[in-house]
């Protein structure tokens, strides 16, 4: 077994810290300074990193950067005093794992250890995985097109803009094209434009500095300087704000930005790889886009199919994500009989790949029997299927996939007569604090409901943060952070 390893000038916070870990079992190692750890590097790789971040020689900060350089997928957790909270939420932008406040409850200090340990192991289950399993899978011609078509890009660093419908997997295709690019051993860093607030999409993309408005207590870097050295994937880039396009087109004419607040410039050596469901064009003609950066990000345009162009891959998909879903949950992997892939081959999949996937993750759950039959198939694949309305109630087996015209629902939905559901709730609460003249609406049940989904993924997970926030489709920082602003008690 690997070692926590721990690095502190402070003797007795060594101490206290090996015979805690002695006690449940793990090894430990400690160093006094960032250089003999740097130089224990060379010989021997720990499970987890715990850190102070204010020691002679050398900064808890500056030591993640360079072990992150090195080790991106180790954990690590900084220990600060209170007075070093700045430089603490800095040190999530950095890649850390967690931070430990000091003076720090010792059996709270050991479960978080764990809890790194769990993560560590398990990114390392995954990654080899990852070397058996290929990245992407599909027969169909339609797809050959798309692996000829990386297969021509790997030596390039033009930029690219990938086009299909939600959940047909551009993000894979994104991540294939950069690493097998010449900028494969740099980041690979992922935003959703269309999931996060408007107001905050700017520091999101360019960074900010502290100060620069409410709540910015530290700077912060964004994800253009996230990905410097590597690939930047801008997805549902059609719903991008106007006035942002502006400021991207500039990052992508000379390669220069400001951070929000900033009066300097910054550069940033950044492949882009953009990707949308809509129709740029038509989004052009209707003024809602610049024409400008439409040219500037469609050098070279790679179409994905949706899933009913490439049915012959079903199958193989199929055996796929029930093989994948049955590792996770430890159980043996369903097999589907062949009536049963009939009826999943001739589906038409509005949800693409994603409601493939999730349709086998559920079996994987809920299927009676090993063999899975017809019948045992989630509602929306039984003869005579309604659709829910989107706007009532429902049980599906996984979240709903975005754009799809068809959700994945659950053999039992749930009660849709009118007024009934959490959103009549919600409504009935907006109206209540509307008519009693509330003025901060908005941010009140935003909150609630950003707590709920949060809390919701951390039970489902047993309170493993990375893996909620992968559920929730958000970043492992963006989730500290909401947790740190909700006050959430995890």
């Amino acid at each position: 077994m690997k070692s926590i390893w721990v690095v502190d000038d402070d003797h007795s916070i060594r101490f206290v810290l090996e015979k805690a870990l002695a006690r449940e079992g793990l090894p430990v190692r400690s160093f006094s300074n960032a250089r003999d750890m740097l130089s224990a590097l060379d010989d021997d790789i720990p499970q987890v990193l715990v850190s102070d971040i204010r020691m002679p020689g050398g900064s808890g900060l500056e030591l993640l950067a360079k072990v992150k350089a090195r080790l991106p997928a180790l954990p690590v957790i900084i220990m600060t005093a209170y007075s070093d909270l700045d430089s603490a939420v800095s040190a999530f932008q950095g890649g850390a794992f967690e931070y430990l406040p000091k003076p720090f409850d010792l059996p709270r200090a050991v479960e978080l250890i764990r809890r790194a340990q769990e993560e560590s192991q398990r990114e390392a289950g995954e990654q080899e995985a990852a070397a058996q399993v290929p990245e992407m899978l599909g027969q169909a011609p339609a797809m050959q097109d798309v692996f000829r078509a990386i297969g021509r890009l790997s030596q390039s660093h033009v930029t690219v803009m990938i086009t299909g419908e939600s959940g047909s997997g551009k993000e894979l295709v994104a991540r294939a094209l950069h690493k097998h690019s010449p900028r494969g051993e740099g980041p690979f860093v992922a935003i959703n434009t269309a999931a996060i607030p408007k107001d905050l999409l700017e520091s999101e993309l360019f960074g900010h500095e502290r100060g620069a408005f409410t709540g910015a207590q530290a700077s912060r870097r964004g994800r253009f300087e996230q990905a410097d050295g590597g690939t930047l994937f801008l997805d549902e880039i059609g719903d991008m704000p106007f006035e942002l396009q502006t400021r991207l087109l500039r990052v992508l004419s000379d390669g220069q930005f400001y951070r929000v607040g900033g009066h300097s410039p910054l550069r940033s050596n950044v492949r882009v790889i953009a990707a949308t469901h809509q129709n740029l064009e038509e989004r052009v003609r209707q003024g809602a886009f610049r024409e400008d950066l439409f040219h500037r990000l469609n050098v070279i345009r790679l179409r994905l199919p949706p899933l009913r162009e490439r049915k012959e891959d079903v199958p193989a998909l199929a055996r796929h994500f029930l093989q994948r879903s049955a590792t996770e949950l430890g159980v043996e992997p369903k097999r589907l009989s062949d009536a049963a892939l009939t009826v999943l081959t001739n589906f038409e999949f509005p949800g693409n790949v994603r409601q493939l996937e999730n349709i086998c993750h559920w079996l994987s759950v809920m299927a009676p029997s090993q063999v899975v039959e017809p019948k045992d198939l989630p509602d929306e694949l039984q003869p005579g299927y309604v659709p829910v309305p989107s706007t009532t109630a429902m049980t599906s087996p996984a979240p709903a996939v975005a754009g799809a015209a068809a959700p994945v629902a659950a053999p039992a939905p749930a009660n849709t007569s009118s007024g009934e559901g959490w959103l009549a709730d919600m409504a009935a609460d907006a109206r209540a604090r509307l008519a009693a003249g509330e003025t901060d609406v908005w941010d009140a049940l935003t909150k609630r409901f950003e707590a709920q989904l949060i809390l919701t993924a951390l039970d489902i997970t047993r309170g493993r943060r990375i893996e909620a926030a992968q559920k929730l489709g958000i970043g492992r920082n963006t989730i500290t952070r909401k947790i740190q602003e909700l006050g959430l008690d995890v």
